[in-house]
């Protein structure tokens, strides 16, 4: 009996010495395994990172009854803290205060604009034992994603409500990242295929570059010519200062009108290319012969309002676009970016919607028409967006 309770006595030891060890090994502040634990971000967070407040987020302008690719449902800053930081003994509102699930709550530790002034952001990021957030010795930390929505959120000024600082951001990434391939919206593409055409004169093979496309489904194979840098630069931006010069004046700067036509999508590179293309869409710059001057067939129309696409109306199936200049909506809807093109998901086209609508770099006329009434509706209930709602 003696010798089992020694025994006993000494598992007990052993045990109560394992346990003050790894106390002392998670709260020492220095030392060999404190000093090899880093929980900054140290890239620069990823600013295309849609970072709401909430997990679910209804778009401006969204249909009566919001329904899809009326609502964002992503990882939010609430999300992440409650799943972190909220327990019933923790910041939950029973334990340690600060409480942290309101907004209000998580707002009052943040700076807006300035993330590395905010208590919140210094908590997630510090390596400090004695202050980092959740405890170190939880064993759990979060995720650079998670960290880089809560830096963007903070960054673009911690608002309960998204704002274009945070939906335009990750709506032109969805598009330029999405529908940009080689064979889609492709600036070296589309100037390739001008080359290959004979617009663009004589061409070596220092300027060019070529590839081969098959399709999985059909088996079909297309030939496609790029243009590189640096003539790929200096035709695609020449031509968009033509156009943009053209449409601000049709009749002082009639010789600027451009007359090179897409074989291929219009390029969709970058944001100047998508208000180019949102402001005068390509099927405007590309009318292919069809319309006059003075008896003489051009390849572009002269009034950039008389059409019947748009960048919104291509990416949102459930509305439709009325022409700005006949105020005539369409019968059908258009959505191929969303299903053809790019394979954009209904939370990606609410983002995209988001930042249509909230983007005041894109003007009023292709967002509620020439007097506010309303170009698009919405199928499903016959809503108009209109200038005053």
């Amino acid at each position: 009996m003696k010798r089992k309770a020694s025994n006993q006595k000494g598992i007990i030891i052993l045990f109560c010495l394992l346990l003050i060890s790894l106390l002392v090994v998670q709260c020492k502040k220095d030392g060999t395994v404190a000093s090899s634990i880093s929980r900054a971000l140290v890239n620069t967070p990823d600013s295309t990172i849609f970072s709401p407040f909430y997990d679910s987020t209804v778009v401006p302008y969204a249909d009566v009854t919001p329904s899809i690719n009326d609502v964002v449902v992503t990882k939010s800053v609430l999300s992440i803290i409650k799943s972190n930081c909220v327990s019933a003994t923790c910041h939950g509102g029973t334990g340690v205060k600060p409480y942290l699930n309101t907004y209000a709550s998580v707002k009052s530790m943040v700076v807006p604009g300035n993330p590395e002034a905010s208590q919140l952001f210094q908590l997630v990021t510090t390596s400090d034992l004695n202050k980092a957030m959740p405890p170190i010795n939880y064993g759990v930390d979060l995720t650079v994603t998670e960290k880089s929505i809560i830096y963007n959120w903070i960054k673009n000024g911690a608002k309960e409500k998204p704002a274009v600082e945070d939906y335009r951001p990750a709506g032109v990434a969805i598009i330029t990242t999405g529908c940009t391939s080689g064979n889609c919206h492709n600036e070296a593409t589309a100037t390739g295929a001008w080359g290959k055409s004979g617009y663009l004169g004589t061409l070596t093979s220092a300027d060019t570059i070529s590839f081969v496309f098959q399709n999985q489904t059909s088996g079909s194979i297309t030939y496609y010519t790029q243009l590189k840098d640096p003539k790929l630069t200096s035709i695609w931006q020449a031509y968009k200062d033509s156009a943009r010069k053209f449409y601000a004046d049709t009749v002082a700067n009639a010789s600027f009108r451009v007359w090179k036509v897409f074989s291929t999508r219009g390029p969709l590179n970058t944001y100047d290319d998508l208000l180019l293309d949102i402001i005068y869409p390509k099927s405007i710059r590309s009318a292919s012969g069809t319309y006059s001057v003075s008896g003489v067939k051009v390849n572009s129309k002269g009034d950039y309002l008389n059409g019947s696409s748009s960048l919104l109306s291509r990416c949102d199936s459930t509305l439709v676009l009325a022409n700005p200049r006949t105020k005539v909506f369409a019968t059908a809807q258009q959505g191929g970016m969303a299903y053809s093109d790019g394979g954009l998901r209904p939370s990606d086209i609410a983002i995209i919607k988001g930042w249509y609508f909230s983007d005041p770099n894109i003007p009023s006329v292709w967002k509620f028409g020439t007097d506010g009434t309303g170009i698009f509706k919405y199928r499903k209930s016959g809503t108009i967006l209109t200038s005053i709602q």
